[in-house]
């Protein structure tokens, strides 16, 4: 362990958002198992989606946000929750003024959630900076932590990784479009992470807001694009989705968050 000290903020920053990412990836591998994607097995991913950003909201962003705030937490997160949500709303009419995926509505919905979920990956980079970042002062303790918080992170990202993947495979994107699509929503944390670690004190400000503003993002998103295709197909087997991914994630975000 000793060869960690000898390592910048950055570097350490770069180390632990790639295995991040390679867990992202690692989910997004799976759509090489399947050869076609059923109604049903399309409702489940969907609903499945829908449970585990449900549980990112509240366990991986909001509760982080308002435990690093101290003053006007309520300010902060309001404000940047409701900007997130704002964000995919604009997302969503833009894409359909353009005209973009005409004809396929699964495909607008995979199209928004993508950015969503790629969106909701930047905040987590820059906390895994900030805490690389902080490693400059050589303590132990601060090294377990940034390692746990990378850990914990990069187990999340792969369920992520095939919440991006499943549904373009679904909707008759090929597998190998499929997979790059989905590990690149995870690619973008390390640059955040790198950037959080070369920048670490104006990011510890900053953090907040971008942790409440993905978690707007994510709940627009659910509401607008995952819940109404998801119970679209059975009101039943989409309730059990949702419970599922959210049970998953709640369990990874309080085991290893």
């Amino acid at each position: 362990m000793e060869w960690l000290y000898n390592l910048t903020g950055w570097q350490l920053a770069l180390i632990g958002t790639t295995f991040t990412w390679a867990l992202t990836a690692a989910g997004a591998l799976l759509v090489f198992i399947y050869k076609n994607v059923s109604e049903k097995a399309f409702s489940f991913m969907m609903s499945s989606a829908a449970g585990i950003m449900l549980a990112s909201t509240f366990f991986s962003l909001l509760m982080p946000a308002m435990e690093m705030t101290e003053n006007y937490a309520y300010l902060i997160l309001t404000g940047g929750f409701i900007l997130g949500g704002l964000l995919i709303i604009v997302t969503d009419v833009v894409i359909g003024k353009l005209h973009m995926f005409t004809g396929s509505e699964r495909k607008q919905s995979c199209a928004v959630m993508c950015i969503a979920v790629t969106m909701h990956n930047i905040p987590e980079g820059l906390a895994i900076g900030v805490a690389f970042g902080a490693l400059a002062s050589g303590q132990t303790a601060g090294a377990v932590a940034a390692v746990m918080l990378a850990v914990g992170i990069g187990i999340q990202n792969f369920p992520e990784g095939m919440c991006v993947a499943f549904p373009l495979r679904a909707n008759g994107m090929s597998r190998t479009k499929s997979f790059v699509i989905g590990q690149l929503s995870g690619a973008v944390e390390i640059v955040a992470g790198v950037i959080g670690a070369l920048a670490v004190q104006a990011v510890t400000g900053i953090l907040p807001w971008a942790l409440s503003f993905s978690a707007g993002a994510m709940l627009a998103v659910v509401c607008s694009e995952l819940i109404p295709e998801s119970f679209a197909q059975g009101k039943i087997k989409a309730t059990i989705g949702v419970i599922f991914g959210f049970s998953l994630m709640m369990i990874l975000d309080v085991a290893f968050g």
